[in-house]
Protein backbone atom coordinates (compact mmCIF):
# COMPACT_ATOMS: atom_id res chain seq x y z
CA UNK A 1 0.00 0.00 0.00
CA UNK A 2 2.54 2.58 -1.11
CA UNK A 3 1.59 6.23 -0.58
CA UNK A 4 1.80 7.75 -4.07
CA UNK A 5 -0.79 10.51 -3.96
CA UNK A 6 -2.21 12.62 -1.12
CA UNK A 7 -4.95 15.21 -0.91
CA UNK A 8 -4.30 17.97 1.64
CA UNK A 9 -7.05 20.44 2.50
CA UNK A 10 -6.95 21.88 6.03
CA UNK A 11 -8.44 24.81 7.92
CA UNK A 12 -5.98 24.50 10.81
CA UNK A 13 -2.69 24.91 8.98
CA UNK A 14 -0.47 24.21 11.98
CA UNK A 15 2.57 22.25 10.78
CA UNK A 16 1.09 21.50 7.37
CA UNK A 17 3.91 23.11 5.35
CA UNK A 18 6.63 21.01 6.97
CA UNK A 19 4.46 17.89 6.70
CA UNK A 20 3.78 18.47 3.00
CA UNK A 21 7.46 19.18 2.38
CA UNK A 22 8.39 15.81 3.89
CA UNK A 23 5.72 14.04 1.80
CA UNK A 24 6.91 15.71 -1.40
CA UNK A 25 10.50 14.80 -0.62
CA UNK A 26 9.36 11.19 -0.25
CA UNK A 27 7.92 11.31 -3.78
CA UNK A 28 4.25 11.79 -2.90
CA UNK A 29 2.13 13.82 -5.35
CA UNK A 30 0.07 16.44 -3.50
CA UNK A 31 -3.45 17.54 -4.47
CA UNK A 32 -4.91 20.53 -2.70
CA UNK A 33 -7.53 23.28 -2.72
CA UNK A 34 -7.94 26.98 -1.94
CA UNK A 35 -5.91 28.49 0.86
CA UNK A 36 -4.01 25.29 1.58
CA UNK A 37 -2.79 25.05 -2.02
CA UNK A 38 -1.68 28.70 -1.96
CA UNK A 39 0.22 28.26 1.30
CA UNK A 40 2.06 25.21 -0.02
CA UNK A 41 2.93 26.93 -3.31
CA UNK A 42 4.19 29.96 -1.42
CA UNK A 43 6.49 27.54 0.43
CA UNK A 44 7.83 26.27 -2.95
CA UNK A 45 6.09 22.89 -2.61
CA UNK A 46 4.74 21.36 -5.82
CA UNK A 47 0.93 21.15 -5.68
CA UNK A 48 -1.74 20.11 -8.16
CA UNK A 49 -5.18 21.67 -7.81
CA UNK A 50 -8.03 19.27 -7.16
CA UNK A 51 -10.00 21.05 -9.91
CA UNK A 52 -7.25 20.14 -12.38
CA UNK A 53 -7.27 16.54 -11.12
CA UNK A 54 -11.04 16.17 -11.53
CA UNK A 55 -11.40 18.32 -14.65
CA UNK A 56 -14.23 20.10 -12.88
CA UNK A 57 -14.00 23.60 -11.34
CA UNK A 58 -14.91 24.61 -7.83
CA UNK A 59 -18.47 25.91 -7.81
CA UNK A 60 -21.36 27.25 -5.75
CA UNK A 61 -19.17 29.68 -3.87
CA UNK A 62 -16.75 26.93 -2.85
CA UNK A 63 -19.44 24.57 -1.54
CA UNK A 64 -18.42 21.97 -4.14
CA UNK A 65 -14.69 21.31 -4.43
CA UNK A 66 -13.92 17.68 -3.70
CA UNK A 67 -17.35 16.05 -4.09
CA UNK A 68 -16.41 14.25 -7.30
CA UNK A 69 -15.98 10.57 -8.34
CA UNK A 70 -12.33 11.19 -9.20
CA UNK A 71 -11.77 12.16 -5.58
CA UNK A 72 -14.02 9.75 -3.72
CA UNK A 73 -13.49 6.95 -6.21
CA UNK A 74 -9.74 7.35 -5.78
CA UNK A 75 -10.18 7.15 -2.00
CA UNK A 76 -12.81 4.44 -1.69
CA UNK A 77 -11.79 1.80 -4.18
CA UNK A 78 -10.50 -1.42 -2.67
CA UNK A 79 -7.02 -2.05 -3.96
CA UNK A 80 -7.23 -5.79 -3.35
CA UNK A 81 -10.37 -6.30 -5.47
CA UNK A 82 -9.82 -6.91 -9.18
CA UNK A 83 -13.32 -5.62 -9.98
CA UNK A 84 -12.64 -2.30 -8.25
CA UNK A 85 -9.31 -1.94 -10.03
CA UNK A 86 -10.91 -2.58 -13.43
CA UNK A 87 -13.72 -0.11 -12.74
CA UNK A 88 -11.53 2.79 -11.69
CA UNK A 89 -9.23 2.14 -14.66
CA UNK A 90 -12.24 2.23 -17.00
CA UNK A 91 -13.25 5.65 -15.66
CA UNK A 92 -9.74 7.10 -15.49
CA UNK A 93 -9.72 7.38 -11.69
CA UNK A 94 -6.28 7.60 -10.07
CA UNK A 95 -5.76 6.32 -6.52
CA UNK A 96 -5.58 8.72 -3.57
CA UNK A 97 -3.64 6.96 -0.85
CA UNK A 98 -3.55 9.58 1.88
CA UNK A 99 -6.19 12.10 2.98
CA UNK A 100 -5.08 15.02 5.18
CA UNK A 101 -8.09 17.09 6.21
CA UNK A 102 -9.29 19.06 9.22
CA UNK A 103 -12.57 20.89 9.45
CA UNK A 104 -14.00 24.39 9.67
CA UNK A 105 -14.00 25.50 13.34
CA UNK A 106 -17.75 25.10 13.67
CA UNK A 107 -17.76 25.07 17.48
CA UNK A 108 -15.86 28.37 17.72
CA UNK A 109 -18.09 29.95 15.09
CA UNK A 110 -21.28 28.78 16.82
CA UNK A 111 -20.08 30.39 20.08
CA UNK A 112 -19.66 33.87 18.55
CA UNK A 113 -21.94 36.67 19.63
CA UNK A 114 -23.99 38.36 16.90
CA UNK A 115 -23.83 35.26 14.70
CA UNK A 116 -26.41 35.01 11.92
CA UNK A 117 -28.20 31.89 10.75
CA UNK A 118 -26.41 32.17 7.39
CA UNK A 119 -22.97 32.31 9.02
CA UNK A 120 -23.79 29.28 11.15
CA UNK A 121 -24.94 27.22 8.18
CA UNK A 122 -22.05 28.24 5.91
CA UNK A 123 -19.58 27.00 8.51
CA UNK A 124 -20.93 23.46 8.23
CA UNK A 125 -18.15 21.57 6.44
CA UNK A 126 -19.43 19.02 3.89
CA UNK A 127 -16.52 18.05 1.66
CA UNK A 128 -14.06 17.65 4.53
CA UNK A 129 -16.10 15.16 6.60
CA UNK A 130 -17.03 13.29 3.40
CA UNK A 131 -13.37 12.76 2.48
CA UNK A 132 -12.42 11.85 6.04
CA UNK A 133 -15.20 9.29 6.33
CA UNK A 134 -14.41 7.81 2.93
CA UNK A 135 -10.74 7.39 3.78
CA UNK A 136 -11.48 6.02 7.25
CA UNK A 137 -13.94 3.48 5.82
CA UNK A 138 -11.26 2.29 3.41
CA UNK A 139 -8.49 2.21 6.04
CA UNK A 140 -7.27 -1.13 4.68
CA UNK A 141 -6.02 0.76 1.64
CA UNK A 142 -5.85 4.44 2.59
CA UNK A 143 -4.28 6.53 5.35
CA UNK A 144 -6.17 9.47 6.84
CA UNK A 145 -4.97 12.31 9.08
CA UNK A 146 -7.34 14.73 10.81
CA UNK A 147 -5.06 15.92 13.62
CA UNK A 148 -1.80 17.87 13.12
CA UNK A 149 -0.42 16.02 16.14
CA UNK A 150 -0.11 12.93 13.92
CA UNK A 151 1.91 14.59 11.14
CA UNK A 152 5.35 13.68 12.49
CA UNK A 153 4.59 9.97 13.00
CA UNK A 154 2.88 9.62 9.61
CA UNK A 155 5.70 11.40 7.78
CA UNK A 156 8.32 9.24 9.51
CA UNK A 157 6.58 6.00 8.49
CA UNK A 158 6.25 7.13 4.87
CA UNK A 159 9.88 8.25 4.73
CA UNK A 160 10.95 4.89 6.09
CA UNK A 161 8.92 2.54 3.87
CA UNK A 162 6.72 4.64 1.54
CA UNK A 163 3.64 3.24 3.31
CA UNK A 164 1.68 3.20 6.57
CA UNK A 165 1.23 0.07 8.61
CA UNK A 166 -2.25 -1.39 8.96
CA UNK A 167 -2.06 -0.70 12.69
CA UNK A 168 -1.44 3.00 12.03
CA UNK A 169 -4.19 3.22 9.42
CA UNK A 170 -6.69 1.62 11.80
CA UNK A 171 -5.72 3.94 14.66
CA UNK A 172 -6.09 6.98 12.43
CA UNK A 173 -9.47 5.76 11.15
CA UNK A 174 -10.79 5.41 14.70
CA UNK A 175 -9.67 8.96 15.38
CA UNK A 176 -11.46 10.23 12.29
CA UNK A 177 -14.82 8.70 13.15
CA UNK A 178 -14.56 10.08 16.68
CA UNK A 179 -13.86 13.53 15.22
CA UNK A 180 -16.60 13.47 12.58
CA UNK A 181 -19.23 12.06 14.95
CA UNK A 182 -18.44 14.84 17.43
CA UNK A 183 -18.56 17.39 14.61
CA UNK A 184 -21.99 16.18 13.51
CA UNK A 185 -23.11 16.23 17.14
CA UNK A 186 -22.06 19.88 17.51
CA UNK A 187 -23.97 20.77 14.36
CA UNK A 188 -27.02 18.88 15.56
CA UNK A 189 -27.10 20.81 18.83
CA UNK A 190 -26.39 24.16 17.16
CA UNK A 191 -29.25 23.68 14.73
CA UNK A 192 -31.52 23.47 17.76
CA UNK A 193 -31.06 27.26 17.88
CA UNK A 194 -32.61 27.72 14.44
CA UNK A 195 -36.31 28.45 13.97
CA UNK A 196 -38.29 28.91 10.77
CA UNK A 197 -40.35 32.06 10.26
CA UNK A 198 -42.22 31.79 6.99
CA UNK A 199 -39.58 31.58 4.28
CA UNK A 200 -36.69 32.71 6.51
CA UNK A 201 -34.61 31.04 9.20
CA UNK A 202 -33.48 32.86 12.32
CA UNK A 203 -30.83 32.00 14.90
CA UNK A 204 -32.07 32.21 18.47
CA UNK A 205 -30.65 31.56 21.92
CA UNK A 206 -29.47 28.16 23.05
CA UNK A 207 -32.44 26.12 24.27
CA UNK A 208 -32.56 25.50 28.00
CA UNK A 209 -32.72 21.76 27.33
CA UNK A 210 -32.30 20.83 23.64
CA UNK A 211 -34.22 17.96 22.13
CA UNK A 212 -30.99 16.22 21.12
CA UNK A 213 -27.66 16.04 22.93
CA UNK A 214 -24.33 14.63 21.79
CA UNK A 215 -21.22 14.09 23.89
CA UNK A 216 -18.07 13.11 22.04
CA UNK A 217 -15.73 11.83 24.73
CA UNK A 218 -12.17 10.58 24.60
CA UNK A 219 -10.22 8.86 27.37
CA UNK A 220 -7.68 11.21 28.89
CA UNK A 221 -6.46 9.29 31.91
CA UNK A 222 -6.90 5.84 33.43
CA UNK A 223 -7.59 5.70 37.16
CA UNK A 224 -6.02 3.23 39.54
CA UNK A 225 -9.57 1.97 40.11
CA UNK A 226 -13.10 3.25 40.57
CA UNK A 227 -14.95 3.91 43.80
CA UNK A 228 -13.64 0.52 44.96
CA UNK A 229 -10.57 -1.52 43.93
CA UNK A 230 -12.61 -4.10 42.02
CA UNK A 231 -14.04 -1.43 39.66
CA UNK A 232 -12.14 -0.18 36.59
CA UNK A 233 -12.33 3.57 35.91
CA UNK A 234 -10.99 6.30 33.64
CA UNK A 235 -11.36 10.03 33.07
CA UNK A 236 -12.95 11.10 29.77
CA UNK A 237 -13.06 14.62 28.34
CA UNK A 238 -14.93 16.28 25.49
CA UNK A 239 -12.88 15.71 22.38
CA UNK A 240 -11.78 18.84 20.60
CA UNK A 241 -12.77 21.33 23.30
CA UNK A 242 -10.05 23.58 24.75
CA UNK A 243 -8.68 22.50 28.15
CA UNK A 244 -10.99 23.80 30.89
CA UNK A 245 -12.14 22.70 34.31
CA UNK A 246 -10.86 20.12 36.76
CA UNK A 247 -10.54 17.41 34.11
CA UNK A 248 -7.62 19.42 32.67
CA UNK A 249 -5.95 20.38 35.95
CA UNK A 250 -2.18 19.88 35.98
CA UNK A 251 -0.82 17.52 38.61
CA UNK A 252 2.32 19.11 40.02
CA UNK A 253 3.16 16.55 42.70
CA UNK A 254 2.01 13.34 44.32
CA UNK A 255 0.97 9.81 43.49
CA UNK A 256 -1.60 8.78 40.91
CA UNK A 257 -5.11 10.17 41.23
CA UNK A 258 -8.05 7.95 42.05
CA UNK A 259 -11.68 8.16 40.94
CA UNK A 260 -12.76 9.30 44.41
CA UNK A 261 -10.01 11.94 44.49
CA UNK A 262 -11.43 13.59 41.38
CA UNK A 263 -15.01 13.45 42.66
CA UNK A 264 -13.95 15.15 45.91
CA UNK A 265 -11.68 17.64 44.14
CA UNK A 266 -14.55 18.69 41.92
CA UNK A 267 -16.84 19.23 44.91
CA UNK A 268 -14.16 21.22 46.74
CA UNK A 269 -13.29 23.42 43.78
CA UNK A 270 -16.93 24.24 42.98
CA UNK A 271 -17.61 25.34 46.56
CA UNK A 272 -14.42 27.42 46.73
CA UNK A 273 -15.59 29.39 43.68
CA UNK A 274 -18.66 30.60 45.58
CA UNK A 275 -16.56 33.04 47.63
CA UNK A 276 -15.12 36.43 46.71
CA UNK A 277 -12.67 36.74 49.60
CA UNK A 278 -9.76 34.27 50.11
CA UNK A 279 -11.39 30.93 50.91
CA UNK A 280 -10.50 27.37 51.90
CA UNK A 281 -12.74 24.33 51.64
CA UNK A 282 -12.15 20.86 53.11
CA UNK A 283 -14.12 17.99 51.56
CA UNK A 284 -14.52 14.47 52.90
CA UNK A 285 -16.54 11.86 51.00
CA UNK A 286 -18.00 14.52 48.70
CA UNK A 287 -19.31 16.70 51.55
CA UNK A 288 -17.80 19.82 53.11
CA UNK A 289 -16.44 19.21 56.61
CA UNK A 290 -15.19 22.79 56.84
CA UNK A 291 -15.29 25.99 54.81
CA UNK A 292 -14.22 29.56 55.52
CA UNK A 293 -13.48 32.87 53.84
CA UNK A 294 -11.21 35.36 55.57
CA UNK A 295 -8.71 38.09 54.76
CA UNK A 296 -5.90 35.59 54.09
CA UNK A 297 -5.73 32.01 52.84
CA UNK A 298 -3.98 30.96 56.01
CA UNK A 299 -6.77 32.28 58.22
CA UNK A 300 -9.39 30.75 55.93
CA UNK A 301 -7.72 27.35 56.14
CA UNK A 302 -7.36 27.52 59.93
CA UNK A 303 -11.05 28.46 60.32
CA UNK A 304 -12.14 25.70 57.93
CA UNK A 305 -10.05 23.14 59.80
CA UNK A 306 -11.52 24.19 63.16
CA UNK A 307 -15.00 23.14 62.03
CA UNK A 308 -14.24 19.41 62.08
CA UNK A 309 -10.56 18.50 62.63
CA UNK A 310 -11.32 14.77 62.88
CA UNK A 311 -13.06 14.56 59.50
CA UNK A 312 -10.47 16.83 57.88
CA UNK A 313 -7.85 14.08 58.28
CA UNK A 314 -7.38 12.46 54.86
CA UNK A 315 -9.59 14.99 53.13
CA UNK A 316 -9.30 17.13 50.00
CA UNK A 317 -8.64 20.87 50.24
CA UNK A 318 -9.44 23.64 47.73
CA UNK A 319 -8.27 27.25 47.72
CA UNK A 320 -9.74 29.97 45.52
CA UNK A 321 -6.44 31.88 45.32
CA UNK A 322 -2.89 30.76 44.47
CA UNK A 323 -1.62 28.94 47.55
CA UNK A 324 0.94 30.98 49.48
CA UNK A 325 3.67 29.88 51.87
CA UNK A 326 1.83 30.78 55.10
CA UNK A 327 -1.25 28.73 54.20
CA UNK A 328 0.90 25.86 52.96
CA UNK A 329 2.84 25.77 56.25
CA UNK A 330 -0.43 25.30 58.15
CA UNK A 331 -1.67 22.76 55.66
CA UNK A 332 1.53 20.73 55.98
CA UNK A 333 0.61 19.90 59.58
CA UNK A 334 -2.34 17.76 58.44
CA UNK A 335 -2.49 14.60 56.35
CA UNK A 336 -4.63 15.37 53.29
CA UNK A 337 -5.01 13.45 50.06
CA UNK A 338 -5.17 16.30 47.52
CA UNK A 339 -5.01 20.07 47.17
CA UNK A 340 -6.46 22.09 44.31
CA UNK A 341 -5.80 25.77 43.66
CA UNK A 342 -5.44 28.15 40.70
CA UNK A 343 -1.70 28.30 41.37
CA UNK A 344 1.12 27.76 43.89
CA UNK A 345 3.71 30.27 45.04
CA UNK A 346 7.29 28.92 45.24
CA UNK A 347 7.17 29.05 49.06
CA UNK A 348 4.05 26.87 49.03
CA UNK A 349 5.68 24.29 46.76
CA UNK A 350 8.70 24.21 49.05
CA UNK A 351 6.56 23.81 52.18
CA UNK A 352 4.73 20.83 50.69
CA UNK A 353 7.61 19.22 48.77
CA UNK A 354 8.35 16.78 51.58
CA UNK A 355 4.89 15.22 51.29
CA UNK A 356 5.72 13.05 48.30
CA UNK A 357 2.30 11.41 48.07
CA UNK A 358 0.30 14.63 48.41
CA UNK A 359 -1.35 15.41 45.09
CA UNK A 360 -1.12 19.09 44.12
CA UNK A 361 -3.52 20.04 41.35
CA UNK A 362 -3.33 23.37 39.51
CA UNK A 363 -6.46 24.50 37.72
CA UNK A 364 -6.22 25.72 34.11
CA UNK A 365 -6.82 29.39 33.44
CA UNK A 366 -10.04 28.60 31.56
CA UNK A 367 -12.87 27.29 33.68
CA UNK A 368 -15.57 24.93 32.48
CA UNK A 369 -18.91 26.73 32.30
CA UNK A 370 -20.99 23.99 30.73
CA UNK A 371 -24.71 24.83 30.55
CA UNK A 372 -25.66 21.24 31.39
CA UNK A 373 -25.10 18.68 34.14
CA UNK A 374 -25.46 15.01 33.25
CA UNK A 375 -26.12 12.06 35.51
CA UNK A 376 -26.48 8.52 34.24
CA UNK A 377 -29.35 6.34 35.41
CA UNK A 378 -30.34 2.86 34.30
CA UNK A 379 -31.34 3.13 30.67
CA UNK A 380 -30.77 6.85 30.23
CA UNK A 381 -29.16 10.12 31.25
CA UNK A 382 -30.67 12.90 33.34
CA UNK A 383 -29.81 16.41 32.18
CA UNK A 384 -30.29 19.63 34.11
CA UNK A 385 -29.01 23.18 34.30
CA UNK A 386 -26.29 23.65 36.92
CA UNK A 387 -27.34 25.29 40.18
CA UNK A 388 -25.77 28.71 39.72
CA UNK A 389 -28.33 30.71 41.70
CA UNK A 390 -26.71 33.49 43.74
CA UNK A 391 -28.45 35.18 46.65
CA UNK A 392 -28.14 38.84 47.64
CA UNK A 393 -29.29 40.61 50.83
CA UNK A 394 -32.17 42.14 48.87
CA UNK A 395 -33.51 38.65 48.11
CA UNK A 396 -34.05 37.81 51.78
CA UNK A 397 -37.68 37.89 52.91
CA UNK A 398 -38.13 38.37 56.68
CA UNK A 399 -40.46 35.76 58.16
CA UNK A 400 -40.20 36.72 61.86
CA UNK A 401 -40.83 39.99 63.64
CA UNK A 402 -37.15 40.26 64.46
CA UNK A 403 -35.05 40.81 61.38
CA UNK A 404 -31.43 39.69 61.33
CA UNK A 405 -28.65 42.12 62.15
CA UNK A 406 -26.14 43.12 59.47
CA UNK A 407 -23.60 40.68 60.96
CA UNK A 408 -26.21 37.90 60.97
CA UNK A 409 -27.09 38.64 57.34
CA UNK A 410 -23.43 38.25 56.33
CA UNK A 411 -23.22 34.96 58.24
CA UNK A 412 -26.53 33.75 56.78
CA UNK A 413 -25.41 34.41 53.21
CA UNK A 414 -22.13 32.59 53.88
CA UNK A 415 -23.93 29.59 55.39
CA UNK A 416 -26.35 29.55 52.45
CA UNK A 417 -23.49 29.26 49.95
CA UNK A 418 -22.08 26.28 51.82
CA UNK A 419 -25.47 24.58 52.23
CA UNK A 420 -25.86 24.57 48.44
CA UNK A 421 -22.90 22.16 48.27
CA UNK A 422 -23.86 19.84 51.15
CA UNK A 423 -25.74 16.61 50.39
CA UNK A 424 -29.41 16.82 51.34
CA UNK A 425 -30.81 17.06 53.86
CA UNK A 426 -28.31 19.85 54.52
CA UNK A 427 -27.90 21.92 57.68
CA UNK A 428 -25.03 24.37 58.19
CA UNK A 429 -24.27 26.27 61.40
CA UNK A 430 -21.91 29.17 60.79
CA UNK A 431 -20.39 32.36 62.04
CA UNK A 432 -19.54 35.11 59.59
CA UNK A 433 -17.06 33.53 57.17
CA UNK A 434 -16.72 30.19 59.01
CA UNK A 435 -18.68 26.95 59.25
CA UNK A 436 -19.12 25.64 62.79
CA UNK A 437 -21.26 22.53 62.35
CA UNK A 438 -22.46 20.63 59.26
CA UNK A 439 -25.15 17.98 59.06
CA UNK A 440 -25.40 16.16 55.73
CA UNK A 441 -27.28 13.40 53.99
CA UNK A 442 -29.78 12.49 56.72
CA UNK A 443 -33.21 11.15 55.87
CA UNK A 444 -34.95 13.65 58.19
CA UNK A 445 -34.10 17.31 58.55
CA UNK A 446 -34.19 17.31 62.32
CA UNK A 447 -31.56 14.54 62.33
CA UNK A 448 -29.32 16.72 60.13
CA UNK A 449 -29.65 19.47 62.75
CA UNK A 450 -28.76 17.02 65.53
CA UNK A 451 -25.79 15.73 63.54
CA UNK A 452 -24.49 19.26 62.92
CA UNK A 453 -24.79 20.02 66.65
CA UNK A 454 -23.01 16.79 67.54
CA UNK A 455 -20.17 17.46 65.07
CA UNK A 456 -19.58 21.07 66.16
CA UNK A 457 -16.22 21.64 67.85
CA UNK A 458 -16.81 25.31 68.71
CA UNK A 459 -19.67 26.85 70.71
CA UNK A 460 -22.86 27.26 68.70
CA UNK A 461 -24.15 30.18 70.76
CA UNK A 462 -24.61 33.16 68.47
CA UNK A 463 -24.30 31.18 65.24
CA UNK A 464 -26.74 31.18 62.33
CA UNK A 465 -28.14 28.13 60.60
CA UNK A 466 -28.88 27.45 56.92
CA UNK A 467 -31.21 24.75 55.60
CA UNK A 468 -31.13 23.77 51.93
CA UNK A 469 -34.91 23.12 51.92
CA UNK A 470 -37.84 24.14 54.09
CA UNK A 471 -38.36 22.83 57.62
CA UNK A 472 -41.38 20.52 57.38
CA UNK A 473 -41.91 20.66 61.16
CA UNK A 474 -40.90 23.03 63.95
CA UNK A 475 -38.59 20.42 65.55
CA UNK A 476 -35.55 21.32 63.42
CA UNK A 477 -35.74 25.00 64.31
CA UNK A 478 -36.35 24.13 67.96
CA UNK A 479 -33.18 21.99 68.02
CA UNK A 480 -31.18 24.78 66.36
CA UNK A 481 -32.48 27.29 68.90
CA UNK A 482 -31.59 25.07 71.83
CA UNK A 483 -28.08 24.73 70.41
CA UNK A 484 -27.67 28.52 70.44
CA UNK A 485 -28.42 29.64 66.86
CA UNK A 486 -29.87 33.16 66.65
CA UNK A 487 -30.95 33.32 62.98
CA UNK A 488 -32.18 30.94 60.30
CA UNK A 489 -32.13 31.04 56.49
CA UNK A 490 -34.36 28.62 54.60
CA UNK A 491 -36.47 28.54 51.42
CA UNK A 492 -39.86 28.55 53.13
CA UNK A 493 -42.93 27.06 51.50
CA UNK A 494 -43.88 24.35 54.00
CA UNK A 495 -47.53 23.69 54.85
CA UNK A 496 -46.41 24.27 58.45
CA UNK A 497 -44.50 27.51 57.86
CA UNK A 498 -46.65 29.25 60.46
CA UNK A 499 -45.68 26.66 63.11
CA UNK A 500 -42.00 26.88 62.12
CA UNK A 501 -42.06 30.68 62.30
CA UNK A 502 -43.77 30.52 65.69
CA UNK A 503 -41.00 28.22 66.96
CA UNK A 504 -38.39 30.72 65.79
CA UNK A 505 -40.28 33.60 67.42
CA UNK A 506 -40.49 31.66 70.69
CA UNK A 507 -36.72 31.08 70.64
CA UNK A 508 -36.03 34.72 69.84
CA UNK A 509 -34.54 33.78 66.46
CA UNK A 510 -34.69 35.83 63.28
CA UNK A 511 -35.78 33.86 60.23
CA UNK A 512 -35.58 34.77 56.55
CA UNK A 513 -37.00 32.98 53.51
CA UNK A 514 -35.17 32.73 50.18
CA UNK A 515 -37.85 31.17 47.98
CA UNK A 516 -35.10 28.98 46.48
CA UNK A 517 -34.23 25.37 47.32
CA UNK A 518 -30.76 23.84 46.98
CA UNK A 519 -31.21 20.05 47.10
CA UNK A 520 -28.05 18.15 46.18
CA UNK A 521 -28.38 14.41 45.74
Amino acid sequence: MAIQRAVISVFDKTGVVEFARRLAAAGVEILSTGGTAKMLRDAAISVRDVAEHTGFPEMLGGRVKTLHPKVHGGILYRRALAGDREEVARHGISPIDLVVVNLYPFEATAAKSGLTAEELVENIDIGGPAMLRSAAKNFESVGVVCDPADYAEVASEIEKSRELTLETRLRLARKVYAATSRYDGMITMALERLSAHGSTVELGAWPVLPERMHAGLIRRQEMRYGENPHQAAALYVSQGRPPAGLAWAQQLQGKELSYNNLVDLDAAWKLSKEFERPAAVIIKHNNPCGAAEQQTLRDAYVRAFECDPVSAFGGVVAFNRPLDGAAAEELSKLFVECVVAPGYEPAAREALAGKKNLRLMQMPAADDSSPFELKQISGGVLVQQPDTHALSPADLKPATKRTPTEAEVRALLFAWKVAKHVKSNAIVFANEGQTVGIGAGQMSRVDSVKLAVMKAQKPLAGTVVASDAFFPFPDGVEEAGRAGATAVIQPGGSMRDAEVIAAAEKAGMAMVFTGVRHFRH
